[in-house]
C-alpha cells in the first residue's frame, strides 16, 4: 500500500491560509493599512474600486523596503517583528506573524512599489497566485504602494460568496474606522470609485471621533480617564439618552489595537445600569494600555481577540472607570429636591404678629338632614336620607355602555373592554381570564406583515413633509440608505443622500405612529445594522423588520379605547399574532385559576 500523506504545494497552502486571514476585501484593507501603520507612516491613503473586487490600493509614506525585503515580505511567516516565541509576549505592532502579504498574494494579482528614503530607486514586485511575475527597479516616492487587483480571481467559489457592493463597502468602512480611531496622529484618506469618502486630518482622539461619526458626537461624550498598575483606560463614553437600539459605535482598543471583548462589554453595560432606555446600547470609545506581557494577542488569525492575564481585575477597573465618568459629568441620576411642587411657606418678619389659630368659616346652623336636597361636588342626594339616590352615576359606565351598544350582547361586551397599564400593556378580559398584550410588539407584528406584503405588491402612500428634515450621517450609514433606498421608497419612506453625507427626509409612511421622522430614520438604520449579522433573515425581511421597528408605537404612548381596539383587531388578523418579528412574546393570558390562587 502506497503512502497517502504528502506536502501541499506552497500555492495551495497559501490559499488555505488566506481563507483564515482574507475573508473579503475589507480583510485586505485591514492588513495593508496595519502594515502601513507599522512602517511609521504619517499619511495613509486607501483607494477602493468596485468595493474592493477590482482594486484595493494602500499608499503610505512610511519607511519603505529594500529590494531583498520587498521580495521576502511575500513569503509565508516572513516577519521583522519577532525572532523567538518569547517575542510573542512583547508585541507592540499590528502584525507579527508574516501571514498577511502571503495570503493576499495567493488570492489576487498583487503589485508592490516601495522605496526607502536613502535609496535612489525603488523596487517593483508583481505576484499572481503566489507566483512572482517580475521584480525590477522602478521610480516611486519614498514609502510603499500596495495594489491588490481582482481579489479571488483564482478562487471563484470564494468570489461567488461575496455580498453586494454596498455590503462589502460597509465592511471596508468598518475596518478603516477601526484603524483610523486607533491612530488619530496619522492622516487618513479613503476614496471609493474616485469619490472621496473620508479625509481625516491628524488630531486627538475626540477630533478623530467627531470627524468619523459626525459633529453631534462632540456634545454626546463624557471623558473616561483611569490609571492603574494593571491597565490604564482613557477615552469616551456616550450619554445614555443618545444610546441606540443596536450595536454600532462600540470600540475597545488595547495598546492601539482594536479588539472585540464581550466580557468587558458587559462591564460597560453594568456601569449604565438603571439609566439606559430599554433595549438600547450606549456608544463608547475606550483605549486601554497595558504591559504587553500581561496580554495574549496570538489567539485568533485576525488578532481581534485577546486574553488578559487578570481579566477579572480589568473588568472591575472598566466598570468603575465608566461609572465614575458618568457620575462625574452628572449623567447618573441623583436625588433632586428642586422647588417644583413644593409647598410655599410664607416668610414673616420679626414684627409680624402671628395669628393665634387658623381662621375657618363654620356655618353653625347647618343641618344635613334639614330639607330635601344636599349638594356635593359632582353628586346630588335627594329625598329621605334613609333612601338616598346618587345622581351623575351614568358617566361611570359610558365606555361599557358604548361597548354594549356596539357588541349587541353581554358576552361580546366582556371581550371588548380594553385598558392600558403604564402606557405599555393593553389588558383585555377574555373567557379564560385576562389577556395582556405588549403594545409595541403587537404593532411591530402588524407593520411587519403589512410592509412585507407591500414589498411585493407595490408602493405605499407616503406622508410628504412640509419641511424636509436634514441630518448628517457617517458614510457607513449613507451606504446603507443607498442600498435599501428603493425598498424604503416602496414602503413610503423617502430619503435623499448627498455627497457630503447629508440625508434629507422628504416623506415617511402615512400609517407611521412615530412623531419624529428623524428618530424613525436613526432607528431604521440601527435596526438594519443589527439584523445584518443574522444570515437567516433575507433582504426583504430585513427591510420590513427594520421599518416595522422604526415605525411602531413607542412604550409610554397613551392610547384611546378605539386605538386599542383597532390594534387588537389588526393583531389577530396577522398570520402570526403570538410573536413579534424578532420572536418575542406579544401576549400572555392570566387564567381565572391563577387569579383565584392569588386570593386563596
Amino acid at each position: 500500500m502506497s503512502d497517502i500523506i504528502k506536502l501541499l504545494p506552497d500555492s495551495v497552502a497559501n490559499q488555505i491560509a488566506a481563507g483564515e486571514v482574507i475573508q473579503r476585501p475589507a480583510s485586505v484593507v485591514k492588513e495593508l493599512t496595519e502594515n502601513a501603520v507599522d512602517s511609521g507612516a504619517t499619511e495613509i491613503s486607501v483607494v477602493i474600486r468596485d468595493s474592493g473586487r477590482t482594486l484595493v490600493q494602500v499608499i503610505d509614506n512610511g519607511s519603505g523596503m529594500s529590494e531583498t525585503d520587498a521580495r521576502l515580505a511575500f513569503e509565508r511567516h516572513a516577519t521583522s517583528k519577532i525572532s523567538s516565541a518569547d517575542d510573542l509576549f512583547s508585541i507592540t505592532t499590528k502584525g507579527f506573524r508574516g501571514e498577511a502579504l502571503a495570503s493576499v498574494a495567493a488570492v489576487s494579482m498583487t503589485e508592490l512599489r516601495t522605496r526607502r528614503e536613502e535609496d535612489e530607486a525603488g523596487t517593483l514586485v508583481e505576484i499572481n497566485n503566489s507566483r512572482v511575475i517580475r521584480q525590477e527597479p522602478c521610480s516611486c516616492a519614498a514609502g510603499s504602494v500596495f495594489s491588490v487587483k481582482n481579489l479571488f480571481y483564482n478562487v471563484p467559489a470564494r468570489r461567488k460568496f461575496l455580498k453586494s457592493d454596498n455590503t462589502e463597502f460597509r465592511h471596508i468602512i468598518t475596518e478603516f474606522q477601526r484603524v483610523a480611531l486607533a491612530h488619530p496622529e496619522i492622516r487618513f484618506t479613503l476614496i471609493h470609485n474616485d469619490q472621496e469618502i473620508y479625509r481625516l486630518p491628524a488630531g486627538n482622539n475626540r477630533q478623530r471621533i467627531v470627524t468619523l461619526f459626525g459633529k453631534h458626537y462632540n456634545q454626546n461624550l463624557v471623558t473616561v480617564e483611569t490609571n492603574t498598575t494593571i491597565v490604564s483606560i482613557s477615552g469616551f463614553a456616550g450619554k445614555p439618552e443618545n444610546a441606540r437600539r443596536s450595536a454600532g459605535e462600540q470600540f475597545f482598543f488595547i495598546n492601539n489595537r482594536f479588539i472585540r471583548h464581550p466580557y468587558l462589554h458587559r462591564a460597560v453595560l453594568e456601569a449604565y445600569q438603571g439609566i439606559l432606555p430599554p433595549d438600547t446600547v450606549p456608544a463608547y470609545f475606550l483605549f486601554m494600555t497595558a504591559d504587553p506581557a500581561s496580554i495574549d494577542v496570538n489567539i485568533h488569525p485576525t488578532k481581534t481577540e485577546i486574553k488578559f492575564e487578570d481579566e477579572r481585575s480589568v473588568w472591575q477597573i472598566m466598570l468603575a472607570s465608566v461609572r465614575e465618568a458618568l457620575g462625574r459629568f452628572n449623567v447618573v441620576p441623583s436625588l433632586d429636591f428642586g422647588p417644583e411642587g413644593a409647598v410655599e411657606i410664607p416668610v414673616f418678619s420679626g414684627n409680624t404678629p402671628a395669628p393665634p389659630h387658623p381662621e375657618i368659616e363654620v356655618d353653625h346652623t347647618f343641618n344635613p338632614f334639614d330639607g330635601n336636597e344636599y349638594q356635593r361636588p359632582g353628586t346630588t342626594w335627594k329625598g329621605d336620607p334613609e333612601h338616598v339616590t346618587p345622581r351623575g352615576w351614568e358617566s361611570l359606565f359610558t365606555i361599557t355602555a358604548r361597548s354594549e351598544q356596539e357588541a349587541g350582547n353581554e358576552g361580546a361586551t366582556a371581550q371588548r373592554r380594553f385598558f392600558q397599564v403604564k402606557n405599555r400593556y393593553i389588558m383585555c378580559p377574555v373567557i379564560s381570564g385576562i389577556m395582556m398584550i405588549d403594545q409595541r410588539r403587537a404593532h411591530e407584528r402588524v407593520l411587519y406583515e403589512k410592509y412585507l406584503a407591500s414589498l411585493g405588491d407595490g408602493p405605499r402612500p407616503a406622508q410628504v413633509s412640509l419641511f424636509p428634515v436634514e441630518t448628517e450621517l457617517n458614510p457607513g450609514d449613507i451606504v446603507i440608505l443607498r442600498e435599501i433606498g428603493d425598498q424604503l421608497k416602496t414602503l413610503g419612506f423617502e430619503v435623499k443622500c448627498s455627497k457630503d453625507n447629508i440625508a434629507t427626509i422628504t416623506g415617511h409612511p402615512a400609517d407611521s405612529r412615530n412623531a419624529s421622522p428623524l428618530t424613525m430614520l436613526e432607528t431604521l438604520i440601527a435596526e438594519y445594522k443589527h439584523t445584518m449579522s443574522d444570515p437567516s433573515i433575507g433582504a426583504r425581511e430585513r427591510v420590513a423588520l427594520s421599518m416595522a421597528r422604526a415605525s411602531a408605537i413607542p412604550y409610554g404612548m397613551p392610547l384611546t379605547h378605539t386605538e386599542m381596539e383597532e390594534l387588537f383587531d389588526m393583531l389577530f388578523a396577522c398570520a402570526m399574532p403570538n410573536y413579534s418579528p424578532t420572536g418575542k412574546t406579544v401576549m400572555n393570558i392570566i387564567t381565572l385559576e391563577e387569579l383565584d390562587r392569588r386570593f386563596s
